[in-house]
């Protein structure tokens, strides 16, 4: 009890000298003029209303509340740190907001419950009744604001932020070095400023002061427009004219080395890339840093010109692993090619077009991963990586289990919201599947045209979005694909049967079974390279139904064939056999397996089996069906009184039998 009455004493003399701090700060802070404000009021405002009444299930306690019903216009953000070496922080947020409902008298904010608020000031008034419990900041207004009319608030407070996610806000140190940084994404913004914290609404444009002592450097987004020193402390005006949502704002300090390598895109624009690095990293930065230059030319022709072009790109160095695509300058662990090719991808989806909810995190990950992987399409990478070895990669993740689908059915878990499997690896291969189903053309046309559209553009984007632009390009429904492979999970398993006649005819065989029962069945194009003594060619089969024959000629004989030669399908465990060199054992195959009711045995050729038994993993004989009574392809046997597990089926025909595992589940 002791140490606990120490410890409250000090905390109160800790925060009196960081009040007396913070009040010399807002007396050096610069305050928004009414130009200034004016033109926030003007900014653009291509936010979809029909998104701003969207309830996720994992935003629902930030946005059903009457005080979260305002449009977020503009915010200034006004930050001091006096120790680089303490994770405190001080701040003053000017909400600027349009009221959305009548009678518009309380507002609130996501704010974390550990902070402390120590005065909200309302048209210039300190407002008496505000609470912050539930890591909600509610405000009763002294006045009524009227519907759809411009108002301002800003609230001053102070604390140690708890990180939470992948650190919303670190103090850490790099190379003996102090360095504070903050990474929101996913719920993160709200540990460590007062906010909208929300996937339905954008500021119009910020501005950003940060105060720290002189001999360090402040990072974040847009334009740096000043630094200036007062009484040994730096203050940096950063200034960003474009929408951004919360958790991508963001800020860093630390010893910072600067230096800038710029890039001339071909439609004429000139686009400076901003690289704040620890001083101890310097020469391999420069040498590392200008490879992202030919990656922003390839995006920009491939889609639309850089987003930002007007202001920067840029890479701030901080103290996680891996990247984070804050508009306009990502924090980057290192700068190796792929996480740079990753970060930037990120500025055209992700930041520019951003998720609507985080059930759809894969058009910001899934993306990112793609485009990182088109680098290597183009031989822009630098790993000596070939395109469909990168794709084999994803592939091998992908299956790597069973199960998992691109939708995020928790977005209460940040593991799986960022699952590197399913939103990464798997949202990757399913645009290149859609890619290679609806053409080339077809599919950078869509996804201009996505980055284009009013309705999205600097906004926010749910899978039919994506959806209805892919079909207005293509000209097709794209339901069951989407209904597979984003919302069913698994991949499909083929077993392939090819045979060629005298006459040089090619029949082919196709039969599908699941990984996961969630998907009954997945229409796909089928690749198949056929090769000869000196050529070869790749037919493509569309494959609507299990054990679906195609016949076909070819002016070559067969000597083998490949299935999916260059890894455009999510597949594993994939067999593709000529039926002219396996005998009866290798004519029949189980699907589904593995099945809860039913399974249903299939041959290549018409047969009479004259005995079936199934026969647990031991032995013993536990199901006997005794002979077919006439030739058929297909057999269909009841499982559903077995327990789940591990079971042989054995088939007799003309003194043969022939036995296959199937698992009941």
């Amino acid at each position: 009890m002791r140490t606990q009455t120490i410890y409250d004493n000090r905390l109160k003399i800790f925060r009196a000298m960081k009040i007396n701090c913070f009040i010399l700060f807002m007396i050096f802070s610069t305050t928004l003029t009414n130009a200034q404000l004016k033109e926030q009021h003007n900014c653009s405002e291509s936010k979809i209303a029909q998104y701003k009444t969207i309830l996720n299930a994992d935003e629902t306690k930030y946005k059903t509340t009457s005080g979260f019903n305002y449009d977020v216009k503009y915010y200034k953000l006004e930050f001091l740190f006096t120790d680089i070496n303490s994770a405190y922080i001080q701040g003053k947020i000017t909400t600027h907001f349009q009221a959305k409902s009548n009678n518009f008298t309380q507002i609130r904010f996501d704010l974390a419950n550990n902070l402390l608020v120590d005065s909200v000031i309302f048209h210039q008034n300190k407002m008496m009744n505000y609470s912050l419990l539930n890591d909600e900041l509610t405000v009763d207004l002294s006045e009524t604001i009227p519907f759809e009319s411009f108002d301002s608030i800003s609230v001053f407070y102070q604390g140690v932020p708890d990180a939470g996610g992948f650190g919303s806000f670190e103090q850490t140190t790099h190379n003996g070095t102090p360095i504070i940084w903050t990474l929101s994404e996913p719920y993160g913004a709200r540990d460590w400023w007062p906010c909208k914290q929300s996937l339905n609404d954008k500021a119009d444009s910020i501005d950003i002061y940060i105060t720290n002592p002189e001999n360090y450097k402040a990072a974040s987004n847009g334009l740096l427009i000043s630094e200036s020193i007062n009484n040994g402390f730096k203050t940096a005006h950063w200034k960003h004219r474009h929408p951004i949502t919360a958790y991508l704002i963001a800020v860093a300090v630390t010893n910072y080395v600067e230096y800038s390598d710029f890039v001339n895109l071909t439609t004429g624009e000139n686009v400076e890339v901003l690289n704040y690095v620890f001083p101890e990293n310097l020469s391999s930065a420069m040498t590392s840093t200008p490879n992202v230059l030919d990656v922003i030319q390839l995006y920009s022709n491939l889609f639309i010109p850089y987003p930002y072009h007007n202001e920067k790109y840029g890479h701030a160095q901080f103290g996680w692993g891996g990247g984070m695509e804050h508009q306009t300058m990502s924090f980057m662990g290192g700068f190796s090619h792929g996480l740079m090719a990753h970060e930037l991808a990120h500025q055209w989806f992700g930041d520019y077009v951003t998720c609507g909810s985080w059930e759809d995190i894969w058009l910001n990950e899934g993306f990112a991963t793609y485009l990182d992987g088109l680098t290597h399409e183009h031989n822009l990478h630098d790993d000596g990586v070939s395109f469909n070895q990168w794709k084999a990669d994803r592939i091998n993740h992908i299956t790597s289990y069973s199960y998992g689908s691109v939708f995020v059915d928790d977005t209460t878990s940040v593991s799986r919201i960022f699952s590197s499997r399913l939103s990464y690896s798997k949202g990757a291969m399913v645009l290149h599947m859609i890619r290679k189903k609806i053409g080339d053309d077809n599919f950078f046309q869509a996804l201009r045209n996505y980055l284009s559209d009013p309705e999205i553009a600097e906004g926010y984007a749910h899978t039919s979005d994506l959806q209805a632009h892919f079909e207005a390009a293509y000209g097709y429904s794209l339901q069951e694909f989407i209904n597979d492979w984003f919302y069913g999970q698994g991949y499909p398993i083929y077993n392939i049967y090819y045979g060629q006649s005298a006459s040089k005819d090619v029949s082919v065989t196709i039969n599908q079974t699941q990984s996961h029962a969630s998907v009954d069945f997945f229409e796909m194009n089928v690749p198949i390279k056929f090769y000869g003594m000196d050529k070869d060619t790749t037919i493509i089969l569309n494959n609507t139904t299990n054990q679906q024959v195609f016949s076909f000629p070819l002016n070559f004989d067969i000597i083998s064939a490949t299935f999916d030669p260059d890894k455009d399908i999510v597949t594993k465990g994939t067999s593709i056999l000529n039926i002219d060199t396996f005998d009866f054992k290798h004519k029949f195959f189980i699907s589904p397996n593995p099945s809860h009711n039913s399974i249903t045995v299939s041959f290549l050729e018409k047969i009479i089996p004259e005995e079936v038994i199934i026969r647990d993993i031991s032995g013993k004989q536990l199901k006997y069906f005794g002979a077919e009574k006439q030739s058929a392809h297909r057999f269909e046997y009841d499982i559903s009184d077995l327990e789940n597990g591990m079971y042989f089926i054995s088939f007799e025909q003309e003194g043969k039998t022939v036995s296959k595992k199937f698992v009941k589940n």
